[in-house]
């Protein structure tokens, strides 16, 4: 399964100077955040030929988002395609008043209010997040540090993939795309990326 997953910011290659033979192939787009969600829907679909009505089997838009319409919002929640768990959980670090937002106990009482799912799904195989988990891949500064709650579940559930954003590419010298954790792949959805699932 092919996977495209955006992030953060527009995609110039991808928007700009669009071509269908750039998004060929691909099964399921994910979205980390952080983008517009015109950019997510009638946007993505009108260029695939793709109706607004999702459909099984189709393209589909699935990601850290609401109000997107013909999406499919994954906020706290485990979504199966082709027999593939996400788990979804959007929103940084609390830096400033505002909405999706949250502190480190705020992140932990939503995983912990998981719990059922994640019985019932028996674990995950993609974590999708908008932020990186604390000290993989996160920032130096209070805006950009990730969540532990995030570790917690690397270490505890072993998942294939963690796809998360929030991290620019121009934030910092030593930006890393692609990183191993355990059994677990670490990628910065940052603008686009894709993956063979």
């Amino acid at each position: 399964m092919k996977i495209l997953i955006l992030a953060d910011v527009e995609s110039k290659y991808l928007w700009d100077y669009f071509d269908k033979s750039k998004l060929e192939g691909v099964d399921l787009i994910l979205s980390c955040g952080d983008l517009n969600p015109q950019y997510l829907t009638s946007d993505y679909r009108r260029m695939m030929d793709q109706p607004e009505k999702v459909v099984e089997g189709l393209k589909i838009v699935v990601g850290l988002f609401k109000n997107a319409k013909g999406c499919i919002c994954i906020e706290d929640k485990i979504y199966t395609y082709k027999g593939l768990r996400i788990m979804g959980l959007g929103g940084s670090i609390r830096y400033k008043k505002g909405i999706n937002q949250y502190t480190q106990r705020q992140m932990q009482h939503r995983v912990s209010r998981m719990w059922l799912q994640l019985k019932c799904k028996k674990g995950f195989d993609i974590l999708l997040t908008h932020s990186p988990a604390a000290g993989i891949n996160d920032g130096f500064d209070s805006v950009h540090q990730g969540f532990t709650v995030f570790n917690e579940l690397l270490d505890t559930y072993h998942p294939a993939y963690f796809i998360h954003g929030h991290i620019h590419k121009n934030y910092q010298a030593n930006f890393v795309r692609e990183q191993q954790y355990n059994e677990t792949t670490i990628i910065n959805g940052y603008e686009r990326y894709i993956i063979d699932v």
